[in-house]
């Protein structure tokens, strides 16, 4: 959550997030036109492209030295791209392909996965917990959990009755949330094990299709937007058990009445009570419009950020203590002209980017970790993430310089 990646009838731009008054643009690019993927891996230089004019086509860019790591090209579209610092995940509409981000070589294919039209899949940003998640069944909204670093199938979850609609990890991969396309209901599940946690209702009047589900960092808030005017943030806590030595209260009092009485109802209505409203809100001056949410920190304040498709990005104010109606204090166009971001040690003229295939030819050796730097992005104190060593899945990959960055044969 401290940037931002568009695409463009003309290309794609990066922003960083670090400000609320200030959107500073990191990188535009003119080069590809109609980009429909764009995905950055965090802050570091490296991101992924698709075009509607070479849909079944993924290139890798060094964006800082304008240069091409290297392209893959696969049977049928592409709708979906997820990565982490361990694995690049490449979805299409009845197939999967598990890369590693180190070499880029190809270590799995799932292949006659149920049609997945809209390429829903999630991947764990935490690399040490690679799991993937996407749809079990076209019909139910059965959830598929597979382990992206064993590269074996964990577990099913059977997680709504109708199909799915979104899903998202927790930032360390523990905690899964889906909603499926009634759109009226949440869960969140524990990962590995597929245990049900938490159930949220969003709505009971009117179905809605769900765009954007994610967790804050901390994993304590779950932000849901839809195709309407409203967006919902819910709060993961147990009111049950988790302080015993607190004072008793009426309103503790009448919670362990209402768990006592679940025990006696069906389970259709023991489930309603034990669904909570959502902690706070937002309501948008739009809809119908499709839009990403993001719960960050910036400046130091928990925001809620919403980026919607015409154009805008809102940045809202969210209480952490008493929840309610959050407060819009910013309204960025990322159409308009951005600030580039000043970046004097980067003023030399970059290489010029040399074919793929030159690039295959040129290197023909793989260094040894031994010898091999670990990630570091040039400034990157600056302008984003610096990722220790430690922090990045062994090998050999360092984004300063694309030799180093073995190519791969397509």
């Amino acid at each position: 959550c401290s940037s931002l990646a568009i695409g463009t009838t003309t290309g794609y731009r990066l922003f960083s997030l670090s400000s609320v008054e200030q959107l500073d643009q990191v990188h535009e690019s003119n080069e590809i036109p109609d980009v429909y993927i764009v995905e950055r891996l965090f802050s570091s230089s490296l991101v992924v492209v698709v075009s509607h004019a070479k849909p079944q086509q993924m290139n890798v860019y060094h964006f800082k030295k304008g240069t091409e790591i290297c392209n893959y090209s696969y049977s049928s579209k592409i709708l979906s791209i997820r990565l982490n610092r361990q694995r690049l995940v490449v979805c299409l509409e009845e197939s999967i392909y598990i890369h590693n981000i180190k070499d880029m070589k190809l270590l799995k294919t799932i292949m006659d996965t149920p049609p997945n039209t809209t390429g829903l899949c999630a991947l764990s940003i935490n690399h040490a917990n690679s799991y993937l998640a996407y749809p079990g069944s076209a019909t139910s909204g059965e959830i598929a959990l597979y382990d992206g670093n064993t590269l074996k199938t964990a577990c099913t979850i059977p997680a709504h009755e109708g199909p799915l609609a979104a899903l998202t990890f927790n930032s360390t991969g523990s905690k899964l949330a889906s909603a499926s396309e009634k759109g009226t209901v949440i869960r969140v599940f524990s990962i590995p094990g597929g245990q049900k946690l938490y159930e949220f209702r969003r709505g009971m009047k009117r179905y809605v299709n769900i765009s954007s589900l994610v967790f804050s960092m901390d994993s304590q808030f779950l932000c849901a937007s839809s195709n309407t005017e409203t967006v919902h943030i819910f709060k993961l806590e147990h009111l049950t058990d988790s302080r015993p030595e607190e004072p008793p209260t009426w309103s503790g009092y009448m919670g362990k009445m209402f768990q006592a009485a679940t025990n006696y109802l069906p389970a259709q209505v023991s489930g309603m009570m034990s669904q909570d409203r959502a902690f706070a809100t937002v309501r948008l001056n739009i809809s119908g419009q499709r839009n990403i949410c993001a719960l960050s920190t910036i400046q130091k304040l928990p925001r809620l950020l919403v980026t919607t498709s015409d154009g805008h990005l809102y940045i809202y104010n969210l209480d952490p203590q008493d929840g309610g109606e959050c407060v819009l204090i910013k309204n960025h166009s990322l159409l308009g002209s951005g600030k580039m971001e000043e970046n004097k040690e980067n003023d030399l003229q970059p290489p010029v980017p040399q074919s793929y295939a030159a690039t295959v030819a040129r290197q023909s050796t793989v260094p040894s970790t031994s010898t091999m730097p670990g990630y570091s992005e040039d400034g990157g104190a600056l302008r984003g993430e610096v990722i220790p060593e430690h922090e990045f899945a062994t090998g050999p990959v360092c984004l300063d310089d694309e030799n180093e960055f073995p190519p791969v044969s397509i």
